[in-house]
């Protein structure tokens, strides 16, 4: 398989887009760290990917505290890949968005991804070669109402995909995004409620919302050798939203 004989990270990986994420890579043949807040979960994650034959480990990690994420860069400095999946969100108009809530978003979704990088991107580049990977969301794409902030934060991290491509290209780091639509989670749910969810996923042209599975086989195959000639790019998992 595409992915024997590597170590990949996976934050976000207790739940929803992450934990189909890091099941992938493991079918792959990654030995995947699977990293996220709830220990139970995480365990939980490790034991389905060990149920399928293949190996992982669990490290606790909160993205809004630098400290965890030097802890977690320390523990995960073999990783030959990185996905960037944590992330939390919010809705709201923009005259009642909180700065609290504001401030969360951008720690988590934009400074811990953006200082786990550069932690890891040299060692890396130090063993030959790697690839990271964003998620980010067709709300950097597309103005959705109350969206202002989430989708701010994921420009952000679709920016700095662009930026990180440039810098590390000659050092065989890989760098991309993968930018979900509409999919139907746990979180999601809880932040829009299913009446929500269903009228965006209305909106997308191929009529449904994406299952979690269908966004971890492309990150699976940006991730992998099959995508050596490939970074810089943000390719679209959602269903035909932003180009319509």
């Amino acid at each position: 398989m595409d992915l024997n004989g590597k170590t990949a990270l996976v934050t976000g990986a207790t739940s929803g887009i992450g934990r189909a994420i890091a099941l992938e890579l493991a079918r792959d043949g990654a030995s995947v760290i699977v990293s996220g807040r709830d220990a139970d979960r995480g365990e939980a994650t490790v034991a389905a990917i060990e149920a399928e034959g293949g190996r992982a480990r669990f490290v606790a990690a909160d993205l809004g505290d630098l400290g965890s994420v030097a802890q977690l860069a320390d523990a995960a400095a073999d990783a030959d890949v990185l996905v960037n999946n944590a992330g939390v969100f919010g809705f709201a108009p923009t005259a009642d968005q909180d700065v609290a809530s504001f401030e969360t978003m951008f720690d988590v979704n934009v400074r811990g991804p953006f200082f786990l990088t550069a932690a890891l991107a040299p060692k890396m580049a130090a063993r030959g070669g790697g690839s990271i990977i964003n998620v980010t969301t067709m709300a950097a794409e597309i103005g959705m109402v109350g969206a202002a902030a989430y989708g701010a934060s994921k420009a952000a991290m679709a920016a700095a995909t662009r930026s990180w491509a440039a810098e590390f290209a000659d050092q065989d780091v890989r760098v991309n995004a993968v930018s979900p639509g509409p999919t139907p989670t746990e979180g999601t749910l809880a932040a829009m409620g299913a009446d929500g969810a269903g009228q965006v996923s209305a909106t997308v042209p191929l009529k449904r919302p994406a299952r979690v599975e269908e966004i971890a086989r492309v990150v699976a195959f940006v991730a992998s050798p099959r995508a050596s000639y490939v970074t810089g790019a943000t390719f679209a998992a959602d269903g035909g939203r932003a180009a319509v």
